[in-house]
């Protein structure tokens, strides 16, 4: 009888474990692709108010909206930093993204200036590139002054010296890439789908997007203080169209990504990879992105040797290691990741022009 119990006891806890183990697996095969978005300002700060108009109001039903369409895709989880009129500190916005281990964060904000400025512009985390850059940066973070400890929170950050800015720029470098892709694709829809005057996509020092650590963007919508733009943004109409934008540009950049993890997978699900590519191949672990040119030196680089960079647009690219077998790039990866770098990845040149990394694993098979 006892024996029997023993039996029926580790029995229940082989079939607990069991169904744990195919559940966890499951829920990592389904993970799906997180997006927060915070609406800019909230509460007792109203942003801007040029022309009447309130910039946490409209942020906030554009949010909504963009929210509202990326939540008809099953494989995708939206997460709101605020969807009331409710003031959030800046690194709290940051903690939501971080703890959601989100995909993309995606911060929306209407613009104002003292001249007839007017358009769309939208901002990754880097270095302002001029005063007019700083003088947004320094505008939207200056938020911060209406927290409770402030001080603490952001480590001694001061939103009007420039050192400061260009102190907080570091942890969002590996990001870059990512980001500026998803801003472009968000300028492409203002400008060619909408005809609104296209300022860009920028970069300035923004504090709220160095507390995130996924490809994060600030979009400024259009000045509040240009009349006719305030109100079309303060209209459901210009509402609605804005953050249908939006909404494409994140669906698209998803796509994107989709179809290189489709590519990728496919060719590593071929049978008989060679483990060395012709001679003309080579892989490397791409392991940052970066506006500035930093010198291939391990003590840029975490301790890690053989480093290379490569420019490509206003971008500078760096790579740890070189070899012809796709085997050694993977140990690369690993090694590169156990460095911190974790969104590093594999990449292929051929004769020294980079290609699709599943046209090089095809040229490796039999």
């Amino acid at each position: 009888m006892k024996t029997h119990r023993v039996l029926l006891f580790v029995s229940i806890i082989f079939v607990l474990t069991l169904s744990s183990f195919i559940s966890v697996n499951q829920n990592k095969g389904s993970k799906k692709f997180v997006v927060v978005l915070d609406a800019g300002h909230g509460g007792h700060d109203p942003g801007n108010i040029g022309n009447g108009f309130k910039e946490k109001d409209i942020a906030l039903k554009i949010v909504l909206e963009i929210g509202e369409q990326l939540e008809k895709n099953p494989n995708i989880e939206v997460v709101y930093t605020r969807k009331k009129d409710k003031f959030i500190d800046l690194f709290v916005r940051g903690q939501i993204a971080n703890k959601a281990n989100a995909d993309l964060f995606v911060s929306v904000h209407c613009n104002s200036h003292h001249s007839q400025a007017h358009g769309t512009e939208t901002f990754v985390l880097g270095t302002h590139r001029n005063q007019t850059n700083f003088e947004v940066a320094k505008k939207e973070n200056s938020v911060i002054f209406l927290e409770d400890d402030y001080e603490k929170n952001y480590g001694g950050f001061d939103p009007n010296s420039p050192e400061s800015v260009i102190s907080i720029l570091l942890s969002q470098e590996e990001y870059l890439d990512q980001s500026i892709m998803l801003a472009s694709l968000i300028q492409n829809k203002f400008t060619n789908i909408l005809k609104r005057n296209n300022r860009g996509v920028k970069q300035a020092g923004f504090i709220v997007l160095h507390q995130t650590v996924m490809p994060s963007v600030l979009v400024e919508t259009g000045f509040l203080t240009y009349k006719s733009e305030g109100s079309y943004l303060n209209s459901k109409r210009g509402q609605n169209q804005m953050s249908t934008a939006i909404a494409d540009a994140v669906l698209e950049y998803k796509s994107s990504l989709d179809e290189n993890v489709g590519d990728f997978e496919l060719v590593k699900s071929t049978e008989n990879i060679q483990e060395t590519a012709s001679e003309d191949v080579v892989f490397k672990v791409q392991i940052a992105a970066s506006s500035k040119s930093l010198d291939p030196k391990p003590y840029n680089f975490k301790g890690l040797n053989s480093i290379s960079k490569l420019k490509e647009g206003s971008l500078y690219k760096y790579f740890y290691g070189v070899s012809s077998s796709y085997g050694q790039a993977q140990a690369f990866e690993v090694e590169a990741r156990k460095k911190g770098y974790a969104s590093s990845f594999i990449v292929a040149f051929k004769n020294g022009e980079k290609i699709a990394l599943a046209d090089a694993l095809k040229s490796t098979s039999n």
